[in-house]
């Protein structure tokens, strides 16, 4: 997911650079939990399927 959304910002940002740049901190924010094995909404006390 985290690098579909940054090569999306690559294409998005001549276009429209305010949306490349909420695709690519979206998908930096994506890979940053891969990585770190961490989820926001099971931070924030979501339930979700392991």
């Amino acid at each position: 997911m985290g690098l579909g959304l940054v090569a999306g910002a690559a294409f998005a940002w001549g276009q429209a650079p305010a949306l490349g740049a909420l695709l690519a901190a979206a998908g930096l924010f994506g890979l940053f939990e891969a990585i770190r094995g961490w989820c926001l909404l099971r931070a924030c006390g979501v339930k979700t399927r392991l």
